[in-house]
């Protein structure tokens, strides 16, 4: 119904004024009515379904298996062991995916899009999910629609509808009311939740809001996007498909092996399911998804939004870290600080009041940012608006002197931006953009008081300045005007200017970036700036902070075009700076790193860096300037915008790969251990080391605390970012992983069944578990020496290590448990004895080290 009705009575009919928005009362009011901007959430998952979900898995199944068995030889204790397992693995699980929820709800909280807003006469940003009918809403290229909206203003708006009409192109918008009856992706007066502005700028009114939205009505046919898994996760569902197959092989092997030796069949039927128990560390898959869950949420506090869970292992093997200039790798405060008019560079507090009046006006006429209680808009529209405040001129006034009449919005592609406006009796075009595009546009110069031709001199004594200016480090824009115009063609409004002049601005290096590009280098990560910027601009950043040392290293645009894939090949392992670079160019230097074998980040916060942040490795956006359509292509968000992060970010993401790696570890080489027990007893011909249930023990209480404590310890980060980045095809078990995995798993083998010769089943069973704590200690650092390692940085192993031995003394101490695990009671001398058996493991890790220490070794983790 909107779209046929005029912009007045669109906004009659929502009971607001395009001139001042509506005030704070009528958005409280309409927001307490309407409720909030927001879709509503798919049904939610209830304690019963997740509890179905934790129980659907073929561990259980034979965990389920065992306790039936169990019930058949009437070891009722036995039995209730595993359904008490069964109960705690099934809590565990249920607690954990309600954290998990709990934790992406936050995320999502912090990534909320947020409008700009017309309230009270004034532009304010306030989340989206605040706005109410009758709002007015500015858009620009690279927002996200907040809500439906009825287009009041374009300039040169085009829509990616495509997520909600299906159409694959871009919509071209305009103003106009339009017939009733048109369908959705006709409407070309609306602009509808969630789609992508490509280009342009708007305003509009809201006249939808959450679930009466063009989205929302169709919310309802959308299922919740699965979370995907990560490499490392697939990697552990197919080692348990190893595991599972393994010990079916196993269990068969074992049971004919018994049968075999005339054992009795149920008898063998249980032990066969024990070693299947064995087999399985049933911990891994909560430990790690704990671990990650705890990484996620240690990287938000070093400001990292991790939105693609991939992400956090692909950082520990990221090579080259492409980054753009602006508010990344610099502060993004531009400030005006040199002007070139009349033949001359001056300083900007050495330029009088009131003088350059067409420089200064053409830089705040065509200009979309507003100085108000907030500055919104662009670092370098803000800065020109300083520029003008500072030499005396006021922009409101001059908008309301000379009221715009139509705009050609900024593009990457054509580096500048033009605005017609009524002056006089007449229309004057003022064009901003990039100099070279600027001044090949002008076939005049602008003097103090008059405009002489543009001559080949008056060109060369431009450039000269440009140069100038961008040798110290300043970006420049220049402007161009022309006076009655009679077309508004964009071919006739951008030819035959007056070149009226530049402005050079500022943009310093943030203060930590030049020792995060030192520490990157170390870690073997080869740094990139990638930059619209002229050369000189882009090479006087980069030296100051260190990415480059040298003007060879650095490429534009054109010479990209001009060279071959193959020669670009080799060039580029000795260029650190792109300038002047397209969108187009951006895709094409990520794609040839990735094409050598590089695993590539790349940041971003434009509309126009969405394409090479799809194509990289990992897409970075900034969270405070960054569009929404940056963001969404992003894995990763950056919440201060500051390249430092980074450095942080993957120090954090090769600590978290290199824990959950020692928690595997562990858990396998204890498991392997269990699984050597049990075959090499029956092949012994011995009885049972171990019942089902002591196993089970082992694996849930006394390994996955440990286990826990292993995944959230606190690494040497010096140490980590010191090292090559990880090969991304590299296992888990790369640098003597099976290996370590399997003597570990004999040592603990060996241990236990010494033990069961000394003392029977409860020596074993202790041994099992109390010698897997004492391995635990040595994994936290497997070329480090215990007696060297700062325990009290993991307080979790400590304290896992100490309720674990409690939970073993209690097996054998309390009666009752006594009894329920067929257990004995053991004597302090007993206990001196199973201590220094279990020791063993941490004693072999110390022996281990000193073939290392003579020879001055160090392995990877």
């Amino acid at each position: 119904m909107y779209e046929t009705l005029t912009q007045q009575e669109v906004c009659d009919a929502l009971g607001t004024n395009e001139k001042n928005g509506l005030s704070d009362a009528q958005a409280r009011e309409r927001l307490k009515q309407d409720g909030t901007n927001t879709l509503k959430k798919t049904k939610e998952h209830t304690v019963w379904d997740m509890i179905q979900e934790q129980l659907n898995d073929p561990m259980i199944f034979i965990l389920f298996l065992a306790a039936s068995i169990s019930i058949l030889l009437r070891e009722f204790s036995d039995t209730a062991i595993i359904l008490a397992v069964i109960t705690l693995n099934t809590t565990v699980g249920v607690i954990q995916e309600g954290k998990a929820k709990k934790a992406m709800e936050a995320l999502k909280n912090m990534t909320a899009p947020t409008a700009i807003v017309k309230r009270n006469g004034a532009y304010e940003k306030i989340p989206a999910d605040q706005l109410v009918k009758g709002d007015i809403v500015k858009l620009k290229a690279g927002n996200q629609v907040p809500a439906d909206l009825r287009l009041l203003q374009v300039q040169g708006l085009s829509v990616n509808e495509s997520a909600l009409t299906g159409e694959s192109l871009p919509v071209a918008k305009n103003a106009r009311p339009l017939e009733a009856g048109l369908p959705m992706a006709e409407k070309k007066n609306m602009a509808y939740m969630s789609t992508e502005i490509m280009k342009g700028s708007a305003e509009g009114v809201v006249t939808a809001t959450g679930m009466d939205t063009e989205l929302g009505k169709i919310a309802d046919m959308m299922g919740e996007h699965q979370g995907e898994l990560t490499p490392l996760q697939k990697r552990l569902g197919d080692l348990g498909k190893l595991l599972s197959v393994a010990a079916v092989v196993l269990c068969v092997s074992l049971f004919l092996l018994g049968l075999f030796q005339h054992r009795n069949l149920l008898q063998m039927l249980l032990l066969a399911i024990s070693l299947a128990v064995a087999a399985i560390p049933e911990g891994l898959p909560a430990v790690v998804t704990i671990v990650l869950a705890l990484g996620v949420a240690r990287m938000v506090k070093v400001n990292t939004i991790i939105r693609k869970l991939p992400a956090v292992e692909t950082l520990g093997c990221v090579g080259v870290v492409c980054s753009d200039k602006t508010g990344t790798l610099t502060e993004n405060k531009m400030k005006v600080t040199q002007l070139y008019g009349n033949d001359t560079i001056l300083p900007v507090s050495k330029v009088r009041k009131r003088e350059c009046p067409r420089l200064a006006q053409g830089f705040l006429l065509c200009n979309n940012s507003v100085l108000g209680k907030q500055e919104i808009g662009d670092a370098t529209e803000l800065a020109l608006l300083h520029m003008g405040k500072e030499l005396g001129y006021d922009k409101e006034q001059l908008a309301w002197q000379y009221p715009r009449v139509m705009e050609i919005p900024f593009e990457s592609e054509k580096k500048y931006m033009a605005t017609v406006h009524k002056d006089s009796g007449h229309e004057t075009v003022y064009v901003k953009g990039a100099c070279d595009y600027i001044l090949e546009r002008c076939t005049y110069v602008q003097k103090k008081d008059h405009t002489e031709p543009m001559t080949q001199a008056a060109k060369m004594k431009i450039r000269m300045a440009m140069e100038t200016m961008a040798r110290d480090g300043l970006r420049v824009l220049a402007l161009g005007y022309r006076e009655r115009v009679t077309g508004h063609s964009e071919e006739e409004l951008t030819n035959h200017l007056v070149f009226a002049g530049m402005a050079g601005m500022i943009d310093p290096p943030k203060k930590k970036v030049a020792q995060s590009v030192k520490t990157l280098k170390k870690a073997g990560v080869q740094v990139v700036m990638i930059t619209g910027d002229y050369k000189d601009t882009a090479f006087a950043v980069a030296r100051k902070i260190g990415i480059a040392d040298s003007i060879e290293q650095c490429m534009t645009g054109r010479e990209l075009e001009e060279i071959s894939d193959a020669a670009f090949a080799r060039r580029m392992k000795n260029i650190r700076v792109f300038a002047r670079v397209t969108p187009a160019h951006k895709v094409r230097i990520v794609q040839r790193f990735k094409a050598n074998g590089k695993i590539v980040a790349m940041t971003g916060d434009g509309v126009n860096d969405a394409p090479s942040l799809q194509t990289a490795d990992i897409g970075i956006a900034m969270g405070r300037n960054g569009t929404d359509v940056a963001k969404n292509a992003a894995d990763m968000i950056l919440t201060d915008d500051d390249f430092s992060t980074i450095e942080k970010a993957m120090a954090e993401g090769r600590g978290i790969y290199v824990n959950i790696k020692k928690s595997i570890l562990f858990l396998l080489s204890s498991n392997f251990g269990e699984m050597i027990t049990m075959f090499l007893a029956v092949l012994l011909g011995l009885p049972s080391p171990l019942k089902a249930s002591h196993i089970l023990w082992v694996n849930l209480i006394t390994d996955s605390l440990p286990a826990l404590a292993l995944g959230v310890d606190k690494n040497n980060t010096e140490i980590l970012m010191k090292k090559k980045p990880r090969e991304p095809e590299e296992g888990l078990f790369a640098h003597g992983g099976w290996m370590f995995t399997v003597f570990y798993g004999i040592l603990i083998a060996g241990l236990t069944l010494y033990a069961f010769h000394l003392g029977g089943q409860t020596y074993a069973f202790t041994v099992l578990g109390v010698s897997q704590l004492f391995h635990a200690i040595g994994m936290r650092d497997r070329d480090c020496s215990v007696f060297r390692m700062n325990h009290l940085e993991n307080p979790l192993m400590i304290l896992a290590f100490c309720l674990g031995l409690g939970l073993q003394i209690m097996v054998t101490e309390i009666p009752y448990f006594v009894s329920l695990f067929h257990t004995a009671r053991l004597t302090f001398g007993e206990w001196k004895l199973l201590l220094c058996i279990s020791a063993v493991p941490l004693l072999m890790h110390e022996l281990l080290l000193i073939p290392r220490r003579i020879f001055g070794t160090r392995k990877n983790q």
